[in-house]
Formats: structure tokens, C-alpha cells, sequence
């Protein structure tokens, strides 16, 4: 079933009526029938087209939480080989909103380690809507560790609304253990390669995308708070959160031009949930075409690199 975005309405109606003329197809009007759905299919084609040229940053965190976007278990089946994945931070618990492990891309081998939404309620609950606890980045800082020791390339695939506030994950450590994520992304000799594929929220993003190299798809959204959580603040209103999305300068074009990020992949019309067969290779395209880069490289370079990447990220010449 197609999920439609709040800005979609029209475009739903269209779609809906031409789906439901293309069901008739025993009346003796089946020709016109026929027809009548191309006209509307065409129309909505238009539509579509011309609903994702002028996109707001608020449709644009819209799109970065559709339900049907593709998540990283996505990513890792359809692009990656002999995935193994490994659990548990070796201190408390195994956290699945953060999946990883041992794969390969095109035969070379490398670290995986995702944010993980789920595709249902009950996958969602399991995963707690991609919001990890600490366990969860002391998982990932576990995985570095290992691409470290193995001299393996790491990618992380970055979605997720932030890190989870619940009272537990605060008795647990969380400040320290998003801490020690992005302290464990700076110190590593290995490059690491982060695409944030759908929402990039807050410090629970910026753990797993201290990288070498930061790529976006063209409609996902990166930012240090959520719309919504921003409005509360500033305007002690959350329906602000239009206003919001306007001010924290959240999308992919305009992190390019503050050189937050390095590639813009962009997405089929619709967005990446409208044709995955078409995102998903494009996406393994940029990570191959990203690691190549490093390939020649010394692990002091490497790690000089990223560092001087976040170091030059702010500056300003009078």
C-alpha cells in the first residue's frame, strides 16, 4: 500500500482514481476506462514532477521519515555480501536500533554499522524506531575497534530521529557513549565512509557520520535537533515547526554549500521510497567511488584527513 505525505493529497486522488479505473476492466466501458487512467497517470507523473521541484525543508524531513523509505538492513541485503552480523557492547546488552558487522562490497571487505528503523510495528518497537541507547554506541565503537585491528574500511548508514532520552539510557551513560563513538570516529586509522540515507538527528547521528566523508541523499535531513524539538524551545510552540525546519538549515543542499557534507546523491522523483532498484546502486556507486580515494592511502593520512576535514568545517577568512 502506497503511503502519501501530507503534501501529497492531490497527487493520492489522482493516483487512486486511475488504480481504480484500471481495476474495471469487464464493463463495456473498459476501453474508455483505460484510457481515462492513462490520462490520470499522466497527469499524476506531472504532478509528481512538479510537487519535488519546489520542496520546502519541512516537506523535505517529511520525505527523510517516509514509512517506506529504504532503511539500512535494506541497504546491507541488497548491496553488501556475506554480512555477518555481530551483537552486544560487551558491557550490558544487545541494542538493535544499531546494526553491524563483517560484509563485503564487491568482494572488498569492510565494517557495516547502521541505524535501524523497522519496516513494521512490531520491527519498529524491536528496533526502537532507530533510536539507540548507550549499549548501542558502545556497540559501534566495538566494531571500529575490530575495522582498526583488521585495517577494514568502515561504513555507516546513518537514520535515525536521535539518540533515545529515556531515564535508562541516562542512568546508563548516554552522553558518554555518543562521546566515545565520535572520540573512537577521530582516532581510528581507517577510512570511514557515512551516508545519511533518510533522518540524520542530533548527537545520535553525528556518532556513527565523523567521517572522512559525509554523503546525503538528496532528500534526507541532518541537523543537531528535530524541527519539532527546536519550535518547543524557541517558540514554546511545536507547530512551529515549519518556521524550524527553515532556520536549522537541515537539508542536503544547504549543508553542501556550509561544507557540513561532501555528495549530494540525488533520488528518483518521489523520492528514494518510490524506485529502490534505482537508489540502492547508486548509493553502492558513491561508497565504492569514495573508498577508492583512500585506497592509496597511508593510515596517518587517512586520519589526518578526517581531521582536518571537521577542522576546516566553520572557518572564515576576514
Amino acid at each position: 500500500m502506497q503511503h502519501y505525505l501530507e503534501f501529497e493529497k492531490e497527487l493520492a486522488a489522482l493516483e487512486g482514481k486511475a488504480t481504480e479505473l484500471r481495476s474495471v476492466k469487464s464493463s463495456g466501458d473498459a476501453t474508455n476506462n483505460q484510457k481515462e487512467a492513462s490520462n490520470l497517470e499522466k497527469k499524476a507523473q506531472k504532478l509528481l514532477k512538479d510537487l519535488y521541484t519546489e520542496l520546502t525543508p519541512w516537506h523535505k524531513c517529511q520525505i527523510a521519515r517516509h514509512p517506506d523509505r529504504p532503511h539500512s538492513s535494506t541497504y546491507i541485503d541488497r548491496l553488501m555480501s556475506e554480512f555477518i552480523p555481530l551483537s552486544g557492547d560487551r558491557k550490558f546488552a544487545d541494542d538493535k536500533a544499531i546494526i553491524g558487522g563483517l560484509a563485503r562490497l564487491n568482494d572488498l571487505p569492510l565494517i557495516v554499522i547502521g541505524h535501524e528503523k523497522g519496516d513494521d510495528t512490531k520491527s519498529r518497537l524491536e528496533h526502537n524506531f532507530g533510536m539507540a541507547r548507550p549499549e548501542g554506541y558502545r556497540k559501534a565503537v566495538r566494531l571500529m575497534e575490530l575495522a582498526n585491528r583488521f585495517q577494514l574500511p568502515v561504513i555507516t548508514l546513518v537514520d535515525t530521529p536521535g539518540a533515545y532520552p529515556g531515564k535508562g539510557a541516562e542512568e546508563r551513560g548516554q552522553a558518554e557513549a555518543i562521546a566515545s563513538s565520535i572520540e573512537k570516529c577521530m582516532q581510528i586509522k581507517v577510512p570511514i565512509i557515512s551516508v545519511i540515507i533518510g533522518e540524520g538527528g542530533s548527537g545520535g547521528a553525528v556518532a556513527l557520520a565523523s567521517s572522512n566523508k559525509v554523503i546525503m541523499l538528496e532528500h534526507s535531513i541532518y541537523s543537531v535537533i528535530s524541527p519539532e524539538g527546536c519550535a518547543s524551545i524557541l517558540w514554546k510552540n511545536s507547530d512551529k515547526m515549519r518556521e524550524a525546519a527553515e532556520a536549522l538549515r537541515l537539508t542536503a543542499q544547504d549543508l553542501s554549500k556550509l561544507g557540513v557534507i561532501d555528495e549530494i546523491i540525488t533520488e528518483p522523483i518521489g523520492g528514494a521510497h518510490r524506485n529502490i532498484d534505482q537508489i540502492i546502486p547508486k548509493v553502492g556507486k558513491a561508497i565504492e567511488r569514495s573508498l577508492k580515494k583512500y585506497q592509496k592511502q597511508t593510515p596517518k593520512e587517512v586520519l589526518e584527513d578526517r581531521r582536518n576535514k571537521f577542522l576546516s568545517v566553520g572557518q572564515f577568512r576576514l
